[in-house]
């Protein structure tokens, strides 16, 4: 449902020249895109971050990374 708020807007907008109106729809429309670019790459985060939890947890992946670690542990001979 349309709420009051929206349709006083509506109204007001009507009352606008062509060239407002124009000028608003433009920053609305810049606005949509900038907050639907902004909730994809929060739900490419959030994505990510159960990607890792789920690496974090992979026995294979657990191994490898001892592995990195003792490697790294080791004292270099130059």
């Amino acid at each position: 449902m349309i709420s009051q708020n929206v349709l006083e807007i509506e109204r007001s907008i009507r009352e606008l020249s062509l060239e407002e109106q124009q000028w608003l729809l433009e920053r609305i429309s810049r606005q949509v895109r900038e907050r639907t670019h902004a909730g994809d790459r929060l739900a490419d985060a959030s994505y990510m971050e159960e990607q890792i939890k789920e690496m974090a947890q992979d026995p294979n992946i657990q191994a490898e990374i001892a592995a990195i670690n003792q490697e790294l542990a080791k004292p270099s001979s130059a």
